[in-house]
């Protein structure tokens, strides 16, 4: 498993987490697209634009290893801000590929975009 270095672990303050420490050896949790209410907590809210703007700022519009990503944190943006990169795709594997669908992403956090940021 690919760990990326530099990258933040969690959402600083809270418990929400990015990234993995190690491999889950009964097995990879599957990267699965979940759907975002508009009733979501603002602090899952904020969890998902944190990790958005990592995700960024490390990959840009380059495909990317899943490696130690979170599989839950990834499947609240799968299938619509992150896609896979490559056909077939393994949600289940630590190597699979995934890209940044930036229209998508524009749209959804801006504020990743802005002047400044990566």
């Amino acid at each position: 498993m690919l760990k990326h270095r530099g990258f933040p672990g969690r959402l600083p303050g809270t418990d929400y987490q990015f990234t993995l420490r190690r491999f889950n050896p009964r097995g990879v949790t599957p990267i699965t697209a979940r759907e975002r209410f508009r009733d979501r907590k603002p602090a899952d809210r904020r969890a998902d634009a944190a990790f958005f703007a990592a995700l960024w700022e490390h990959f840009g519009a380059e495909p990317f290893e899943r490696g130690n990503l979170d599989a839950g944190r990834l499947s609240w943006l799968f299938g619509r801000e992150v896609l896979p990169a490559t056909d077939p795709f393994d949600p289940e594997s630590y190597e699979a590929l995934l890209v940044i669908n930036v229209p998508v992403a524009r749209a959804s956090f801006p504020e990743a975009f802005a002047e400044g940021s990566a």
